[in-house]
């Protein structure tokens, strides 16, 4: 197989990261319509919400299975065929129970797909010497923004659920064809001067835990900021019901923006540096904001949140990548339990006290990631830079 240019590489698997935006946004923003059918109350849809994270948790061993076996590429493209089935499946269920199955393989689906595209994006970032995760992640970003305007035009012109997700399935097919040409056949992560790993499980080392807890609290920061930002602007700040959606709108373009520069920022000061300030920045704007009160202050710290924690998850998917699959898959399957726990976390603080004290979780979570990622050793970029060609990756001191 040809090795594909840097930039044909980059965009190739730059399409499976829109993939997994486009198709996770699409059906999540059709909810109501899946409630409303199936006949549902808000806390069976919260289970369905909590049965695809437990299917993305649970998907560890599985992946890391899978990822032995058939390796990254393959591991792509197969899952994202079966997040295509299962946004057709979930378009025509008939009752609650094989909507919480299909929900479930969706969450497994998105675990594999989640692992192996990472692992191909660390692979291109080793094998070219150059620098593209957080664009990759940007791209995410983009897939569920493409996604949520997706759905409003269509719901503009029918309600029907089957047409809609049959409209986003031939998108994502169209996706699925841009990635499959230029993926990396050599992407399987392997720790450097490591023998090849046995094909059994083994006890993850303290390298990898420490990752996958500045995963976890990582992912805790960037997204209890969708689930709690607008309550806290109308709850506690009493911001104007016109006001209070801009707390996601905020953090949403500051992450965007950081992901598309945050490359460069890796290459000149390394991934490690960018962690460190970025989640130190998170935590004292929030800090700051909660204790300022008002409108303004809040939205710039949700502007630092945004800004400060686009780039923990892309360095960390690298690091861990380069400590091979298992690691890999236990780190992200850590990050999705982040996600799963964060907002029930912040919901049993401010049931016991209050909701500011609640987001104070937030800010005390992205300063576990600076005091972590000072152990965490990080792939030292300008050591790359100034010897492109290498492919032994040096580590900065922490």
């Amino acid at each position: 197989m040809t090795t594909p240019s840097f930039q044909r590489a980059k965009w190739s698997i730059a399409a499976l990261f829109c993939f997994l935006g486009f198709q996770y946004g699409t059906w999540v923003s059709r909810l109501p319509a899946l409630k409303a059918r199936l006949d549902l109350g808000a806390g069976e849809v919260g289970l369905l919400l909590m049965a695809c994270g437990a299917g993305a948790a649970a998907s560890f061993p599985l992946v890391a299975f899978l990822m032995r076996r058939l390796g990254s590429r393959r591991l792509s493209l197969v899952s994202a065929g079966c997040l295509i089935a299962v946004l057709a499946a979930l378009s025509v269920v008939p009752d609650y129970p094989l909507a919480l199955l299909a929900v479930c393989a969706d969450g497994i689906a998105v675990g594999c797909l989640n692992v192996a595209m990472n692992a191909q994006g660390a692979a291109l970032e080793q094998s070219y010497d150059r620098t593209a995760m957080s664009q990759l992640h940007a791209t995410f970003s983009a897939g569920l923004l493409a996604a949520a305007l997706l759905s409003s035009g269509v719901t503009t012109l029918t309600t029907s659920v089957p047409a809609h997700f049959a409209l986003a399935g031939a998108l994502l097919l169209l996706l699925l064809a841009a990635a499959r040409p230029a993926l990396l056949s050599h992407a399987e992560p392997a720790e450097p001067n490591a023998p090849r790993q046995r094909s059994g499980w083994r006890l993850p080392s303290w390298t990898t835990l420490l990752m996958g807890c500045a995963m976890a609290f990582g992912t805790i920061t960037e997204g209890a900021m969708n689930d709690w930002s607008t309550l806290y602007l109308k709850d506690e700040v009493k911001a104007s019901a016109t006001v209070a959606p801009l707390g996601i709108a905020v953090v949403s373009v500051m992450m965007l923006l950081a992901r598309l520069r945050a490359d460069r920022w890796r290459t000149r000061f390394g991934d490690g540096r960018v962690v460190r300030a970025g989640s130190a920045v998170a935590a004292a704007g929030l800090a700051l904001a909660l204790a300022a009160g008002g409108v303004v202050p809040t939205l710039l710290g949700f502007a630092c949140v945004g800004l400060g924690a686009a780039a923990i998850t892309p360095c960390v998917y690298v690091a861990a990548a380069g400590h091979g699959s298992d690691a890999l898959a236990l780190v992200a399957a850590m990050g999705t339990t982040g996600l799963l726990a964060g907002p029930a976390l912040i919901g049993f603080v401010a049931g016991a006290t209050n909701l500011t004290l609640g987001m104070t979780t937030v800010a005390v979570s992205a300063l576990i990631v600076t005091v972590t990622a000072f152990w965490i050793p990080w792939a030292d970029r300008a050591s790359v830079s100034a010897a492109p060609g290498t492919s032994v990756p040096a580590h900065e001191n922490a």
